[in-house]
């Protein structure tokens, strides 16, 4: 199946068999953790950050990123990475104020901004990019939420670490071959849609001590 590697594909069969109810034994997890895989939903418009291998017509041309209202859409899913270059240890929260990666679990592509213009509204576009989880430092969130740490029942900014964009829903609808689905797009201010609340999906357990020292020494960090 596309040469993912093993730990991949049973990501890929969880979120299949699960589509939209935590699994039991995340059920009480409460932080937003490395290697999670989520979906995220825009709390202003009610939609979920979804992408699709379905490429932008202008711009910058690479896989377009929208917002959908479909809750069960396998496309809606997001794996939490370390940002460009660092590492992360499974199950460990995030914390406010750090640098992450989002990349989507169907396609392998990073959640990407950059000095384009988005198609619909002229904001700066966002899109996916990259080969297999690797991409480039336009990958990269910083997390804009209370306390220590990404609580799930958050709502949280993404800031883009290179342009400093938030991550925002413009409000504008696609029509084909995309038809009713909305326009992502980064802006400026923090005063547009640009919350943002974790929602359906796969939630790792933080390790304890014992662990946590078998996650390094097997390199399960991501």
């Amino acid at each position: 199946m596309n040469g993912f590697p093993a730990k991949d594909l049973i990501l890929l069969f969880l979120l299949n068999f699960i589509q939209y109810i935590d699994i039991i034994e995340a059920s009480t997890q409460q932080f937003v953790t490395c290697g999670s895989a989520l979906k995220l939903i825009n709390t202003d418009y009610r939609v979920r950050l979804h992408s699709h291998d379905v490429k932008y017509g202008t711009g910058s041309g690479q896989q377009s990123v929208t917002g959908t209202e479909v809750q069960e859409d396998i496309n809606s899913h997001w794996q939490v990475k370390a940002a460009t270059g660092k590492s992360c240890v499974r199950g460990e929260p995030i914390k406010c104020g750090s640098t992450i990666r989002f990349e989507h679990v169907e396609t392998k592509k990073n959640l990407h901004s950059h000095l384009f213009s988005s198609p619909l509204s002229g904001n700066q576009e966002i899109s996916c990019y990259g080969n297999d989880g690797e991409g480039d430092s336009g990958d990269n969130w910083i997390v804009i939420c209370s306390g220590d740490n990404w609580r799930r029942d958050d709502s949280v900014m993404l800031k883009h670490a290179d342009t400093q964009m938030y991550l925002a829903v413009s409000g504008r609808t696609f029509g084909r071959p995309i038809n009713g689905q909305m326009e992502v797009v980064g802006l400026h201010s923090s005063t547009g849609a640009v919350h943002w609340q974790s929602a359906e999906g796969v939630y790792l357990h933080a390790p304890n001590a014992a662990e946590r020292h078998m996650h390094q020494e097997a390199h399960t960090e991501l």
